[in-house]
């Protein structure tokens, strides 16, 4: 990848991948805290987390036909899609759950109290508990913790009314709290058993959210079977529960079919009794009329007449009958105030589409039953499902007022038929038409009598013949084997966790970091070349820098990188014989005073007459560098107080004499702009080879101004891990600003951490300034324990050790 710099296209950046890598690898411990820390973590995880197990069953959907039913041609139409999604929410609804718990011995629950958790140990029970009397619904269900003493005596400690209560009892003892009354008839006790129970006693619903909450199903695509799965932190519960749900909703659709077909025995025989009634009714007016009026026979057209009426008015009782069973059905469900099932099965007898909101009103009816297990009423997946149930009953009234206007429509036409035929009469005699008439109502009597005993008996061949709807094809296998927490998993898991951890913390401090620690950052920053790198001195360092660093140790490494600046000072204004080196930073701390000390020192070494001058007028320290006083300085001099032999201090470096700042003048940026600061630094140029200036922070005040526009040579210091990344901009805006080019920048105490190195390669093809310089790190000098060397290397594992 490459990238131009401050906009100089000229300057290339290529990613160095190996670099990257050398970053992560220098701080591979940051890394291996992470991990072992993850790994920690997934440890205690596993430690106290509950092992899950799980177990699966399936039902098949299908529906059965006996052979009565195939005689009658009873027709059940198979809607899988629906039936599927109906029946989880009747396998899931709180009386199936209720049912499956009957099953179980489900009255006292038994559990191993370990050092990190109580488990379930279900179906073990390891205390012969008999209870002697129990409240129905209110009684103590909280744990007791059963702690034998000795073959006789056991202590019981249990919370009442919010206070910790411990007794101790004998074998066989009454015990007696809060709504329930039970004796323990067995004691535990042994020497080497240090296991302590505890138990608890329930009730049905106790169980119905922990077996919810483990209950999933899911269809097999394209099929008709149901697989049902029960998780639990207990396996034997899990297999036994889901086994009893089964056989739970399995007669539970056979207990629900049986009360539809019952409901609509109940239904049709009350109508037929009316019916009864009405057909002995009209069969005795039939026989009195014959009797009275000597009538035996009808006439042939008077056969025909009646024959037609017959069947006009027997459709007329047929749409009578549908009408009442629709009145019925509109009535209860529309005052169903406790939302109960309406299980009628009026199929071929009223509209299809009503009988399929019936399915679908009793179908929503399961489905609040069900989500009441987990939500209040008031809930709003509640009230979603009260919506529907209010929009079913509004369809159901709707369609039951069409179904009856289109019925009233027939009817009226059967009526108009009717009134025709009768029309007709007056061609037959009076007493014939009467006869007619009687007979034309014993026949319909009839014909709707026989109607109503044919659906009797059809609801009650039917009830006979139900079968459940489902069949169970797999029960559910114990399965000790966890599906979570997965040990190998989450220990993997951790190591990735820890390992991604480790290596985002790095990248994650290197972005927040706003320091500059390489010569790479700065390359990337600015344009201005550097003229070389000083190493980070490895020992103590006074607060005074009283020792000539470069020289007290010239063997080291540090001094070595200072004599590389000295050495690529010299291609700076290289046409002058003797030169004015001015040395600034952007605030203080940066280590100016410290670099203009031990680049005097170096170029003395080689033979250069060197003057220093404090030019930082208001906080100079170097006089205590090089031991002498401040009383009288460059501020004294150039305020006309002395003479320059009078400030001239010799130094203990041969070849290198010094010039204190003096006291602190009240004007000191008007001073360093006077013409007597221009002609001090021309007149020491005769007499030194190197003209050294410590001048004051350019960040700070424009004191530095004038002797940076003075000056041959202009030494900018960044330090590494201090100065941020704005002070790389400022040499470059000087630049711009005064329109020089003899500025450069030097790297202070670089200490080669590559956890802040810059992940760029910088190239230069050409740029704004011509010449550049060669200089050295030292970084990897090839002499890890030879000649240049601050101290003993480190070992590996003494990362944490300084040099």
């Amino acid at each position: 990848m490459e990238q131009p710099v401050n906009g100089n296209a000229n300057v290339q950046q290529d990613i160095d991948y190996v670099k990257i890598l050398k970053i992560v690898l220098s701080r591979w411990y940051w890394v291996a805290s992470t991990v072992i820390i993850s790994l920690i973590v997934a440890y205690m995880y596993l430690w106290y987390t509950p092992e899950t197990f799980s177990t699966s069953a399936s039902l098949k959907f299908e529906e059965k036909r006996s052979e009565i039913s195939e005689l009658l041609n009873v027709r059940n139409v198979y809607d899988r899609n629906n039936k599927m999604q109906s029946e989880q929410f009747v396998i899931r609804s709180r009386q199936v759950l209720l049912n499956a718990v009957e099953e179980l011995d489900y009255k006292i629950s038994f559990y191993l109290k370990g050092r990190v958790r109580t488990s379930d140990i279900y179906p073990q029970k390891p205390l012969d508990i008999a209870i002697i009397e129990q409240d129905s619904l209110d009684f103590a269900t909280n744990l007791f913790e059963y702690e034998p003493i000795n073959t006789s005596l056991f202590k019981l400690s249990y919370q009442e009314g919010g206070k910790e209560v411990s007794k101790e009892y004998r074998k066989g003892q009454l015990i007696s709290v809060r709504g329930i009354k039970f004796k323990i008839n067995n004691n535990t006790f042994s020497k080497t058993n240090n296991a302590i129970y505890c138990f608890k006693f329930n009730t049905k619903s106790s169980f119905v959210g922990r077996i919810s909450g483990g209950l999933s199903m899911a269809e097999t695509k394209g099929t008709n079977i149901l697989t049902l799965s029960q998780t639990d932190a207990n396996p034997y519960f899990a297999t036994d529960i889901l086994n009893s749900i089964l056989r739970a909703y399995v007669d539970y659709d056979r207990n629900q079919k049986t009360i539809s077909a019952t409901q609509t025995i109940k239904f049709i025989d009350t109508l037929q009794q009316g019916m009864a009634k009405v057909v002995k009714s009209s069969g005795s007016q039939l026989e009195q009329f014959k009797v009275a009026n000597k009538v035996l026979d009808i006439s042939a057209a008077g056969q025909d007449v009646m024959k037609k009426l017959t069947d006009l008015e027997t459709e007329k009782s047929s749409l009578n009958l549908q009408g009442i069973f629709i009145n019925q059905l509109e009535k209860e469900i529309v005052g169903n105030k406790n939302l109960n099932a309406i299980n009628y099965n009026l199929q071929g007898i009223t509209d299809p589409m009503l009988a399929n909101l019936l399915a679908q009103y009793n179908a929503l009816l399961l489905k609040r039953e069900q989500t009441l297990v987990d939500y209040k009423p008031t809930s709003d997946a509640v009230q979603q499902i009260d919506k529907q149930i209010l929009e079913i009953k509004s369809a159901f009234v709707s369609n039951a007022n069409s179904q009856r206007q289109k019925n009233q429509k027939t009817l009226d036409f059967l009526n108009q038929q009717i009134s025709g035929i009768k029309q007709t009469f007056n061609t037959i005699p009076k007493a014939e038409r009467e006869l007619i008439n009687l007979t034309s109502n014993d026949a319909i009597n009839q014909k709707v009598y026989s109607y109503l005993s044919e659906k009797k008996l059809e609801a009650q061949i039917s009830k006979a013949a139900i079968t459940p709807g489902a069949t169970i094809v797999d029960f559910a296998l114990y399965n000790i084997r966890a599906i979570a927490p997965k040990q190998q998993k989450t220990y993997v898991s951790a190591f990735i966790i820890g390992l991604i951890a480790g290596i985002g913390l790095i990248f994650l401090i290197r972005l927040l970091n706003p320091f500059i620690y390489d010569k790479e950052t700065i390359e990337s920053l600015t344009n201005i070349p550097i003229i070389g790198v000083i190493r980070k001195y490895q020992d103590a360092i006074d607060e005074d820098n009283r020792q000539i660093l470069s020289i007290k140790n010239p063997k080291s490494l540090f001094s070595e990188s200072v004599r590389s600046v000295r050495t690529n000072l010299s291609f700076l204004a290289a046409e002058k014989a003797s030169k004015v080196v001015c040395i600034t930073s952007e605030i203080s701390g940066e280590g100016k005073s410290f670099t203009t000390v031990n680049l005097a020192s170096t170029l003395s070494l080689i033979d250069k007459k060197v003057i220093v001058i404090a030019a930082d007028l208001r906080r100079s320290k170097l006089h205590h560098t090089f031991k002498v006083n401040n009383l009288k300085g460059l501020s004294s001099y150039l305020s006309n107080q002395t003479t320059l032999e009078e400030i001239t201090y010799d130094t203990e470096v041969e070849n290198l004499k010094f010039i204190p700042a003096g006291p602190v003048p009240p004007n000191p940026s008007e001073l360093l702009y006077s013409d007597k600061m221009q002609a001090l630094l021309e007149l020491l140029t005769q007499s030194y080879d190197f003209v050294i200036v410590d001048s004051a922070p350019v960040g700070l005040v424009s004191d530095a101004i004038p002797l940076i526009r003075m000056a041959d040579v202009n030494l900018f210091v960044i330090r590494s891990g201090v100065s941020r990344y704005q002070a790389a901009s400022v040499p470059e805006r000087l630049s711009k600003e005064f329109n020089l080019s003899n500025i450069a920048i030097i790297l202070n105490a670089f200490d080669n951490d590559i956890l802040h190195s810059r992940y760029y390669t910088t190239n230069y093809t050409g740029s704004y300034y011509a010449n550049y310089y060669y200089y050295s790190d030292y970084s990897n000098t090839g002499y890890g324990s030879g000649y240049y060397n601050d101290g003993p290397d480190k070992k590996w594992w003494e990362f944490w050790k300084k040099k």
